[in-house]
């Protein structure tokens, strides 16, 4: 019964005085990578535009951005859904600029890092679905990220899942 009133009262002194611990809500992910697409469905022949956003919700600037892309499993078990992407930009304050390159693999450089704490950098794909392309099928992509901050901190995500863009046939 003694200690229960000794620790009872320490953790009286300490919440007097301010320094017990507070509740705080849980911290943001270091970085975050979504995605958005301006069409949930294409027709052979046709694009869709597959935005990723990386944000920065730390206090040091990001410097390195490492990411890529993949198509999801039952994507690739539909041999007859024929795609590619066939553009990249970055969108900038002054519009938007080309990106260093596109494909499955270290899409980072396109991000034209560095991202100050606080901001975002959007990367638009294209995604373009070849006219002889299947019908019926959904294309959908997943992704890896790796990014390090200027603290000589860094952190790595995913896998993240874009939206899937349905190819349908009039």
């Amino acid at each position: 019964m003694r200690r229960v009133g000794l620790t009872a009262v320490l953790g009286l002194l300490l919440t007097v005085f301010g320094l017990a611990p507070g509740a705080s809500a849980a911290d943001p992910a270091p970085a975050d990578l979504t995605f958005t697409t301006d069409a949930a469905t294409a027709t052979p022949g046709g694009s869709v535009q597959l935005s990723m956003t990386m944000t920065n919700n730390k206090t040091y600037d990001v410097l390195f951005v490492y990411q890529t892309i993949e198509p999801t499993w039952l994507t690739t078990q539909r041999p007859d859904l024929k795609y590619s992407f066939t553009g990249c930009t970055l969108a900038t304050a002054a519009g938007s600029t080309p990106c260093s390159g596109t494909g499955p693999n270290n899409l980072g450089p396109n991000y034209g890092a560095t991202i100050p704490p606080g901001q975002s950098r959007t990367v638009t794909l294209t995604l373009q679905v070849a006219a002889d392309s299947g019908c019926n099928g959904n294309i959908g992509f997943y992704s890896y990220y790796y990014a390090e901050f200027s603290d000589a901190t860094n952190t790595s995500g995913g896998p993240v899942f874009t939206p899937e863009t349905r190819v349908v046939c009039a």
